[in-house]
């Protein structure tokens, strides 16, 4: 039996096998509310036989999106908007669904990729003035952004308790906090980016302690049975940054206050990380955050091959494994991954069809008559 395929628990969310679709930003929304691109987006991966669809990065106030076109969860528009998406999409597929919630901080109100990517001041059309821990642009040209006081930070965790309670309405299976990449609750992690000298900064006790309180308000405002986990990056790849023995201690206190997993990526926070992308490049830093903190993790960050992702799990690296980029390139990759591994995955009865003959028992109870 495939390890990959096999059946696993976040918390109390029982899923089918260990392939989960990473949060990967569309760009596509308007005003935060979710339109027909993500129907087609999140239809095509609802149906690529995956246990867990995590939906993309999704800000939980206006000035929390990364860009003018980000998902949002911050009002009733979008509510409405992401409903009817998940109509759809959960009306031909059995897939989990989960939704990742985040705040962009300083890296907020930049350009979508394919028009650069860079950010977008505050007195140009669209912009917006980001928020962070400490005053410090994110690259040495920007625009600095405002440093939040209690107010503001007041502000940003109403945004998580409010936007992990329409997700709750919406029938979400489980919440991911975002806190990696560079953005707001990573920024208050890394000491490259979070210069202060009160209770929220200096020591890693006080780094800690906002991200915390961002989980324990976002856990207690979700329903108790559905699992409440965080993305992390689990180092900055800058000398004196944010690093594993950090991490470490960051997913230690996250357990004991109930978090249900750790997706683990990297990098983020600073322009001048040093980063050797291989294949797994990360999987070593799920793999030690899981056996240090005894908590479930998602190894993320080129995985491609269903031999590769299959060898992470059996050998203990990691609980799951993620793919982005690589189930965009091939939305089927679950299917494929299971043919090679003598597996069986759920597909929508339109296509049991296409089964190839080599393959008979690929997809589960598929059976097909015609006159």
């Amino acid at each position: 039996m495939s390890h990959l395929f096999s059946p696993w628990q976040i918390g109390q969310l029982d899923l089918d096998n260990r392939v989960v679709i990473a949060p990967m930003a569309q760009y596509a929304a308007k005003d935060g509310s979710a339109g027909d691109w993500h129907a087609l987006h999140l239809g095509q991966l609802a149906l690529a036989g995956a246990g867990l669809l995590i939906l993309e990065a999704t800000a939980v106030l206006p000035e929390g999106r990364v860009t003018p076109a980000d998902l949002g969860l911050y009002c009733d528009d979008n509510e409405e908007s992401l409903g009817r998406v998940l109509k759809m999409a959960r009306a031909y597929s059995p897939v989990k669904v989960a939704i990742q919630l985040g705040h962009g901080g300083r890296k907020a109100s930049s350009q979508v990729p394919w028009q650069g990517g860079q950010q977008i001041r505050s007195n140009e059309p669209e912009g917006w003035r980001g928020v962070a821990p400490s005053p410090l642009p994110h690259g040495p040209e920007e625009e600095a952004p405002i440093e939040l006081d209690s107010q503001g930070m007041a502000r940003v965790i109403d945004g998580f308790i409010a936007a992990a309670r329409r997700a709750a309405r919406l029938g979400i299976d489980g919440i991911e906090i975002h806190a990696a990449h560079g953005y707001l609750l990573h920024e208050y992690l890394s000491p490259l980016s979070n210069h202060r000298t009160d209770a929220y900064g200096a020591s890693l006790e006080n780094r800690m302690r906002f991200p915390l309180e961002v989980f324990d308000a976002v856990r207690a405002a979700f329903p108790e049975e559905r699992p409440v986990w965080v993305r992390v990056s689990a180092t900055d790849w800058v000398d004196g940054g944010w690093n594993i023995e950090s991490t470490i201690r960051f997913a230690q206190a996250l357990k004991a206050r109930g978090c249900a997993a750790i997706h683990v990526s990297t990098g983020g926070v600073s322009p001048l990380q040093k980063i050797a992308p291989a294949p797994g490049y990360q999987v070593g830093f799920a793999e030690r955050i899981r056996a240090e903190s005894g908590l479930p993790t998602i190894a993320v960050g080129l995985i491609t091959e269903p031999e590769q992702a299959e060898t992470i799990v059996a050998q203990g690296q990691a609980d799951a494994v993620a793919l982005g980029r690589g189930v965009l390139y091939n939305p089927h990759w679950p299917w494929h991954a299971a043919a090679v591994l003598g597996a069986q995955v759920d597909a929508p009865p339109q296509y049991w069809r296409s089964q190839p003959s080599r393959y008979k028992a690929l997809f589960r109870g598929a059976r097909i008559g015609m006159r």
